[in-house]
């Protein structure tokens, strides 16, 4: 399985429901994520001999700009309920498929990662 993988950017506040009140993550807070697309194919696609375009990939990095970027993340409709980074992967995932449809056959989305810090990361995988 041949992969790729762009990573990009934006900044966005949440408060996470259902923990203690003392919990840093029930507290108004922010992160300056970074996410992490992976695209894979089973055999590269007739052509330049790689996965997909990075370029192609902008689409991806729009959404992000125009639904994310600088917003209070509980106050979107994305219809993910408490936006954890598990949540919002499985979230960018979906759209991903969306806004970067059609892909080469034999190309797709593989996993979206949701970093918070540096330290810490979320995926989704089918």
């Amino acid at each position: 399985m041949f992969t790729i993988t762009k990573a990009f950017a934006f900044s966005a506040s949440h408060q996470l429901d259902g923990l203690p009140a003392e919990h840093q993550c029930a507290r108004l807070h922010g992160h300056n994520y970074e996410v992490e697309l992976e695209l894979c194919a089973a055999e590269l696609p007739p052509g330049p001999g790689f996965v997909h375009d990075y370029g192609a990939l902008a689409p991806f990095r729009q959404l992000l700009d125009a639904e994310l970027d600088h917003r209070h993340l509980n106050d979107l409709a994305l219809g993910i309920g408490n936006p954890t980074a598990e949540r919002l992967a499985r979230w960018l995932y979906s759209q991903a498929a969306i806004v970067l449809a059609p892909l080469p056959e034999g190309v797709r989305v593989s996993a979206v990662r949701v970093r918070e810090t540096p330290k810490t990361c979320a995926e989704y995988r089918p």
